[in-house]
C-alpha cells in the first residue's frame, strides 16, 4: 500500500543475492524499509518504517542473528 509520501520506487537487487537465484532480496532506494523478493517484482512488498529498518539492517550488521 503506498501513502502519499511515497516515491516511485527504484528497486536495488541485494549484493548477497545471486545469478542462480539464491537469497534474491530488493530494497527499495526512494522509500526506506520496503523489500520484496525479486524473484516475484510483481508480489507483495514488505514496508517497516524508517526507525524500524534502521534498527534491522544495524543488526544484521553487528552480527545480532549471527552469520547471515
Amino acid at each position: 500500500m503506498r501513502s502519499s509520501s511515497d516515491r516511485p520506487a527504484r528497486w536495488r537487487k541485494s549484493s548477497y543475492s545471486n545469478a542462480e537465484g539464491g537469497s534474491c532480496v530488493e530494497i527499495d532506494d526512494a522509500n526506506p524499509g520496503r523489500v520484496r523478493d525479486s524473484k516475484d517484482p510483481n508480489g507483495p512488498a514488505l514496508a517497516f518504517t524508517p526507525s524500524a529498518w534502521n534498527t534491522f539492517v544495524t543488526a544484521v550488521r553487528t552480527g545480532e542473528f549471527g552469520n547471515v
